[in-house]
């Protein structure tokens, strides 16, 4: 093998593994945020209490409790689930179905960066509005954030 298919090859294999290991982090991010706001639909459907830390500028129960906890009415704990659960199928059906192949990082990265944006509305409307921060939000938030991070450069390689 000549040294020019030799670094073609760990080319291919180097942009393989950062594809693998984005792929990887997006699907770690996906499940933390199934769980957070799965967690926080669970609070919402059996009207609990959230285990939240307490004191100072936390307090959960203001946050969940606000008008800003729905949107037409929805919980917005429920549309983070169902975002969530959506962005997992399509990262688990990405390398399988034809037309997720071609554009399911794309449909990814406009449902992440819509929640993204939502998400920042959301730290918003805590800070300034509410004056009370809930943890179990900000944990989402920062996951989306994350998550708004990784897609990135997944959707710069898959216009490349």
């Amino acid at each position: 093998m000549s040294s020019f298919e030799n670094s073609q090859s760990s080319e291919s294999v180097s942009n393989g593994n950062t594809r693998d290991w984005l792929y990887l982090i997006s699907i770690i991010l996906v499940v933390v945020g199934i769980f957070i706001s799965g967690y926080l639909s669970y609070v919402k459907l059996t009207e609990t209490q959230t285990v939240c830390v307490g004191g100072g500028a936390f307090n959960c129960e203001v946050v969940q409790s606000s008008v800003y906890s729905k949107l037409f009415n929805i919980p917005i704990a429920y549309l983070g689930f169902a975002t969530y659960l959506a962005l997992a199928a399509l990262l688990l059906f990405q390398n399988r179905i034809a037309f997720l192949q071609e554009y399911g990082v794309m449909i990814q990265f406009g449902i992440i960066i819509f929640a993204f944006l939502f998400s920042i509305w959301l730290v918003y409307l805590q800070a300034f509005q509410l004056k009370a921060f809930c943890t179990w939000c900000l944990s989402h938030e920062v996951t989306m954030t994350l998550l708004f991070l990784v897609s990135i450069p997944r959707l710069k390689r898959s216009l490349s």
